[in-house]
């Protein structure tokens, strides 16, 4: 079987997903310490916590809220969760800020990243993404907002404008959401090494380190692998010898 050239790592995560960012910089801590980043294919999949959310015209500051609603919590209860999420975000170098956050329906977000990986840009459109949505505030859903956050990373208008009206990019992210369900994956962060390791959550990056050291050495052993021979027969070899 044919190997690549490159060892894959693919991240399903979701924009508005608090640990998809912590892991990603958990991720990314455990890349610079490893000593081979030129053999390795990072992409970003898209994956959506909430396909059904509707946007109100109070979405700001609402996240403790939300999160009361949806879990049966007391808004003081709810807070005290985001508080604990802000303080772990902050011991891997994120500044989060709930307090600013607005929610939106990501479909948008993911078609453009789709359209920003197409470009070579994916890693920059995510990081860019994350940080206006938990750092900045940014109403990522306002697609005038969106658009100067992928005008930024180095997309053009009309890639933005393609990306929102060529059925290809909705596709794309439909399917990345159907390969995560085919693979198992419920919960982002995923992330998967070679399709045959997978880490889920924003696990510390001595696991991520220790995963992309076994991924690496199947992968290396893989591109090196040489048949065996069982018998040998009557042949001939390259200059016409034969016996």
């Amino acid at each position: 079987m044919a190997t690549s050239n490159k060892l894959k790592v693919e991240i399903w995560s979701d924009v508005v997903c608090p640990f998809c960012y912590m892991g990603k910089r958990h991720f990314e801590a455990a890349l610079s310490k490893f000593g081979n980043p030129n053999d390795l294919e990072i992409e970003f999949k898209s994956f959506q916590l909430d396909p059904n959310y509707v946007q109100d015209d109070h979405a700001q500051g609402r996240h403790a809220e939300h999160l009361a609603e949806k879990y049966g919590k007391s808004l003081a209860e709810a807070q005290m969760m985001l508080d604990s999420v802000t303080q772990r975000a902050k011991e891997a170098g994120l500044d989060y800020h709930f307090e600013k956050s607005v929610s939106f329906n990501t479909f948008d977000a993911h078609r453009v990243a789709q359209k920003a990986k197409e470009k070579g840009l994916g890693l920059e459109m995510e990081e860019a993404l994350f940080k206006g949505y938990f750092t900045d505030g940014k109403d990522l859903g306002d697609r005038e907002v969106l658009k100067a956050e992928a005008l930024k990373v180095g997309l053009s208008e009309e890639d933005f404008d393609v990306a929102l009206t060529d059925d290809k990019y909705a596709f794309e992210v439909k399917s990345d959401i159907q390969e995560a369900a085919n693979l198992g994956i419920t919960g982002v962060p995923f992330f998967v090494f070679n399709r045959k390791y997978g880490v889920s959550g924003a696990q510390p990056v001595e696991a991520f380190t220790q995963t992309l050291d076994a991924a690496y050495n199947d992968w290396k052993t893989a591109q090196t692998q040489t048949l065996k021979t069982v018998s040998n027969g009557p042949s001939c070899d390259m200059e016409g010898n034969c016996d």
